[in-house]
């Protein structure tokens, strides 16, 4: 990284001019008063000037605002932490073929929302052969096969499931996070693993819009991925890990 590129500003009308946009709600009826509230805690946040370039009443007690003004902070890219993707994207047609000749046989991915958690938007657009984001899902791919538990699995149904497919990796999915359910729950399914298979348990996938990819070691799984993964994404770490295991 070049010395000059270490600190950096938000970037608006010109290079380093510091703008930046933010929106927010305030209790507040929708009129002046609101409007003057929200230009108020934009100056105390830093924002100096700042300009109230849009809002809309929601509701008779409520105000949608768009906040647009300079602040002077800078980023301090050597102090950003970030999980860095290690290893390339693949098209479907190179993961099944590295695949292939890694393994020579399926790799077997078992996939749930684990806890109470219904939502299955987020394993669907993964799993499921429609997939996302233009990229179909991994049940596309020839060389791997799919089992999609749904919503609200258990831990423990889990674990036997994936003992009886013999699974490879478990993708599991959590959007509810009150009380940190999310990860409380993850932290229970890999305890389970380690538990019931040690060092022979399958690969460990955590995803939802909610997780840090930093907290991977916290949960005790090997990967978390955040919003917007792709299914690209993930079968390139499924090749990933699997190539790592044969080189080992």
């Amino acid at each position: 990284m070049s010395q000059d590129k270490r600190y950096v500003r938000p970037y608006g009308d010109t290079t380093g001019d510091g703008m930046v946009q933010m929106s927010f709600t305030l209790p507040v009826p929708h009129g002046p008063r609101a409007e003057g509230a929200a230009q108020q805690l934009a100056n105390k946040m830093g924002m100096d000037p700042a300009m109230v370039v849009h809002s809309h009443a929601i509701g008779a007690d409520f105000t949608f605002v768009v906040v647009y003004g300079s602040v002077q902070h800078l980023v301090d890219l050597e102090q950003v932490r970030v999980v860095e993707r290690e290893y390339p994207l693949l098209s479907p047609y190179e993961v099944n073929s590295e695949l292939k000749e890694s393994l020579g046989r399926k790799l077997v991915v078992v996939g749930a929302c684990i806890g109470t958690d219904a939502h299955t938007v987020g394993i669907d657009a993964i799993l499921n052969i429609k997939g996302f984001a233009g990229e179909k899902g991994l049940e596309y791919y020839r060389e791997l096969k799919v089992i999609n538990m749904g919503a609200q699995v258990s831990v423990p149904e889990l674990v036997k499931r994936a003992r009886t497919e013999k699974a490879d990796a478990v993708l599991v999915s959590q959007v509810v996070t009150q009380r940190d359910a999310h990860i409380l729950n993850t932290q229970e399914m890999s305890a389970a693993f380690r538990e019931a298979m040690g060092d022979r348990r399958p690969t460990l996938v955590a995803g939802g819009p909610r997780f840090d990819p930093l907290m991977a070691g916290d949960l005790g799984v090997d990967r978390v991925f955040g919003r917007g993964t792709t299914p690209g994404e993930v079968a390139s770490f499924l090749v990933h890990t699997v190539k790592k295991g044969v080189a080992a």
